[in-house]
């Protein structure tokens, strides 16, 4: 690590913290030629995920992507945008968890739905409708009733 002041490529760690989000270190660091003091962050470089779309095509994954579908399906729904960040996080780790590094989109999709359901059930519905590209009433419907039917088995339970 060079000096950013003289370029001295010695220097001693002062402090050493885990940053908030556990992804990276902070560390103070000395120059041992000049004495000037600077920080660094150490971070873990992210594995590339692709996606494969439906027509097999694959594409970068793109974590504002997937945010910005569920912002869209959270609209005007009383969920903080901490929750629907947390949301993102965790099917994001969900998804870098996994053997392969190459997704299909429908796993992401449901994996989002998911979620979804767990969080507001008029969201997973909007998003619901999106990725399953409802074609009718008929098929909406049964959608609705499927996630009635699976509320009241939870609350007879």
């Amino acid at each position: 690590m060079k000096c950013p002041y003289c370029a001295y490529n010695e220097n001693q760690v002062l402090d050493s913290r885990d940053s908030e989000d556990l992804f990276s270190v902070r560390r103070r660091r000395e120059c041992l030629n000049c004495g000037k003091r600077f920080t660094t962050y150490e971070r873990i470089e992210a594995i590339d995920l692709f996606v494969i779309k439906k027509d097999g095509r694959r594409e970068q994954f793109d974590r504002n992507k997937l945010l910005t579908g569920i912002k869209k399906a959270c609209e005007k729904r009383p969920i903080s945008m901490d929750t629907i960040e947390e949301t993102v996080e965790e099917i994001e780790q969900n998804l870098r968890k996994r053997e392969t590094t190459e997704i299909p989109s429908k796993v992401i999709g449901e994996i989002v739905m998911r979620r979804l359901r767990a969080v507001d059930k008029v969201a997973y519905i909007r998003f619901a409708s999106v990725y399953r590209a409802f074609e009718d009433v008929v098929s909406f419907e049964k959608e609705v009733k499927s996630l009635l039917k699976s509320e009241k088995t939870i609350s007879s339970a």
